[in-house]
């Protein structure tokens, strides 16, 4: 852990009105990245804090808050509904990850997220978990199993699935995605990790680096609840030593481009591994602004395929909004 901090609540905005996050001011906080996708943390042991939209699009500013793509609360599973229901699947899903995109909005899933919670709720001492031990959470993408490895977390993703599989088996694109600094709008493939994703193939680093992801790429059709956007440039060769490589960058949703997106990385993954047909391996090491992660597909349970996202997870600040 770098350094401690304390943040000020930002005095009234307009005529009298308070700062959005006036009334969490003593509240304590943590700021954690995976691979440069960063969070704030706040733990809520005993569900004592609703943080609103509005709170947390002013926590997540990166000019008047403290900065982040997003942020998740730490919240014991049976205080809130969708826990209560996960365990009643798994009684071990104690932790509930609440995780919100930076502009408020209740996400999903982020894989990211993830491991930096995990390595979030054992820097609280709020769980005990050794190298090669696992811990299972809930989040709103359903129950996730999280390995605490030598580098950092590896987390079972579970099974992903196409959005319209009709077409992604048909003719292995579903939309057309167009983008600022693309001349021609691209063919996508839709990916569901529990959250949706829309991954574009480029043909060059060059015209990756072109793409300008400042505002949200379109995409037709649309998922009916948005998508994050991917656009990836497989390696040459594609695969050495039985391990495929690609670079991406990211849209997200309610966010905008990231250093990295961790469901993304998975969703890309599925996708360049559809494209290259039968004989492209399971492991995959994707490259991000922020770092590179390890995608792993391997059986799970019911026949289905599972993904396994693995990578470091670090606490930059501690503080207290005052």
């Amino acid at each position: 852990m770098d350094e401690t901090v304390e943040v000020p609540v930002p005095q009234p905005t307009a005529a009298g009105a308070p700062a959005p996050t006036a009334s969490l001011a003593g509240l304590a906080f943590s700021k954690g990245h995976g691979t440069g996708n960063d969070f704030v943390l706040i733990a809520d042991p005993g569900d004592a804090h609703e943080i609103t939209p509005d709170q947390v699009a002013h926590l997540c500013d990166r000019h008047i808050g403290i900065g982040g793509d997003g942020l998740i609360r730490a919240v014991p599973s049976r205080f809130l509904p969708e826990g209560r229901t996960l365990l009643e699947q798994d009684p071990a899903a104690e932790w509930f990850m609440d995780y919100r995109n930076g502009d408020g909005s209740l996400s999903e899933m982020c894989g990211n997220g993830v491991r930096v919670f995990v390595h979030f709720l054992i820097e609280e001492g709020l769980v005990d978990l050794g190298p090669g031990q696992t811990l299972t959470i809930g989040t709103r993408g359903g129950v996730k199993k999280v390995v605490r490895t030598v580098n950092g977390y590896a987390v079972d993703m579970g099974p992903w699935e196409f959005i319209f599989p009709n077409e992604a088996t048909s003719k292995a694109m579903d939309a057309l995605v167009s983008a600022d600094g693309l001349e021609v709008a691209r063919p996508g493939l839709s990916v569901s990790m529990g959250n949706p994703h829309t991954v574009v193939a480029l043909a060059e680093l060059g015209e990756l680096a072109a793409t300008e992801l400042f505002k949200a790429p379109l995409v037709d059709p649309k998922p009916v609840n948005g998508t994050n956007v991917e656009f990836v440039v497989p390696a040459e060769p594609l695969v050495e030593e039985g391990v495929g490589t690609i670079t991406m960058r990211v849209h997200e949703r309610g966010v905008g481009e990231t250093q990295s997106c961790g469901t993304g990385a998975c969703a890309a993954a599925v996708a360049i591994r559809h494209w290259a047909g039968a004989t492209a391996p399971n492991d995959w090491h994707v490259k991000v602004p922020g770092g590179v992660v390890g995608v792993k597909f391997f059986p799970g349970a019911g026949g289905r395929e599972h993904v396994e996202l693995s990578g470091p997870a670090v606490i930059v600040a501690t503080g207290m909004l005052s």
